[in-house]
């Protein structure tokens, strides 16, 4: 063990006076530590939070009011109705004969159908023409008619097992508007040809109609289908 060199650096003998001051120094922590003041952690309702920010977000809510229609003008035009009293007086006097004998021959009442009128009319104010200035044609002349009959017109068996063959005439009626109309046999073979004529004829585009001093009328039309057997 080292020795000290003095006796005043030995500082054992103070070694009671040192541990005093200790737990001096201890117990005046401790009575400080009482005297400190706790505060207690406050509650925080997270609900009451979250109703706080929805509040701050949605902002402030504006009414709009309507816009404020103008005036009604003054200076419109009103019109007046009069109403006045009918004054005069019929000095015609109505006789009504409820008698009736054997003899009395009464009428047969016809009722008023303006629609037959009318299809009368239209019958009387359109003729059908027979031979007109410029005679009704078919879309690209005669060569084209003859195309058309050749590639359409389909020969009937029956016709062809028996060996029917001849000329089978067709009228119709050219429409103001080229429409075919009115298709009809004016002469026949039978054997199916007839039919084949018919439908042929029906299914044709429209023609251009014929005109009278250069207006579209109505003009009857005979047309000759031959059937021959090759």
């Amino acid at each position: 063990m080292r020795t000290l060199p003095t006796s005043k650096a030995d500082l054992e003998h103070k070694r009671t006076i040192f541990f005093e001051i200790g737990l001096i120094i201890a117990l005046g922590a401790i009575l400080f530590s009482f005297e400190v003041k706790s505060f207690k952690s406050s509650e925080i309702d997270l609900n009451l939070l979250m109703m706080a920010q929805e509040q701050e977000e949605l902002g402030e809510v504006t009414i709009q009011k309507p816009p404020e229609l103008p005036p009604p003008k003054t200076d419109q035009q009103t019109t007046l109705i009069e109403i006045v009293e009918n004054e005069m007086e019929v000095e015609d006097e109505l006789e009504i004969n409820v008698e009736a004998d054997q003899e009395t021959r009464i009428e047969t009442y016809v009722p008023f159908n303006p629609v037959d009128m009318q299809d009368e009319e239209e019958e009387a104010e359109e003729p059908v023409f027979v031979v007109v200035e410029s005679m009704p044609e078919f879309p690209g002349g005669e060569r084209e008619r003859l195309k058309y009959l050749s590639e359409n017109l389909e020969y009937p068996v029956i016709a062809r097992e028996a060996g029917i063959e001849g000329i089978v005439y067709v009228t119709f009626v050219v429409e103001k508007n080229g429409e075919i109309t009115n298709v009809e046999i004016l002469r026949g073979i039978g054997g199916g040809c007839d039919e084949e004529a018919l439908r042929v004829v029906e299914n044709m585009p429209k023609w251009i109609p014929g005109k009278q001093r250069n207006i579209p009328v109505r003009v009857q039309f005979n047309m000759p289908i031959r059937f021959i057997l090759l």
